[in-house]
């Protein structure tokens, strides 16, 4: 998927008024979870990404994920968009869905295995929530 598609489908998902904001939401979302996930991982996640997001996510890794939950999440999300923690479930949704359909399946596996399981809604994939 090419950068453009990624944030047309962003736009999309989180109706947003345009790709500026659609980009600046994205970048608020990968940052925070570059927080979360270890940095091997960051380093294999931002090779399947596009354009500068790539880039972007591995520039903001941590030497230690930190642990935190959803809510959690999603503060950290608001923070940086300037919004609300209810705000930025829909946020980190339309970006992180669009997450899952960029990469292979094995690198999202790889990504939710560093994860607590109720993270798996934010990027489509509910079922594998308990």
């Amino acid at each position: 998927m090419r950068y453009d598609e990624f944030l047309a489908r962003v736009r999309e998902r989180g109706e947003y008024d345009s790709p500026h904001e659609a980009a600046e939401v994205t970048e608020a979302v990968l940052g925070v979870l570059a927080q979360r996930i270890g940095p091997g991982e960051i380093e294999d996640l931002a090779s399947q990404l596009p354009g500068p997001l790539g880039p972007g996510l591995a520039g903001a890794k941590q030497s230690q994920p930190e642990r935190f939950g959803i809510e959690e999440f999603h503060r950290r999300v608001a923070a940086r968009v300037g919004g609300r923690p209810r705000t930025a479930q829909w946020d980190a949704g339309a970006v992180l869905t669009t997450v899952a359909d960029s990469v292979s399946g094995g690198e999202l596996n790889q990504v939710l295995s560093q994860l607590p399981s109720s993270y798996a809604a934010l990027f489509g994939k509910p079922e594998l929530t308990d």
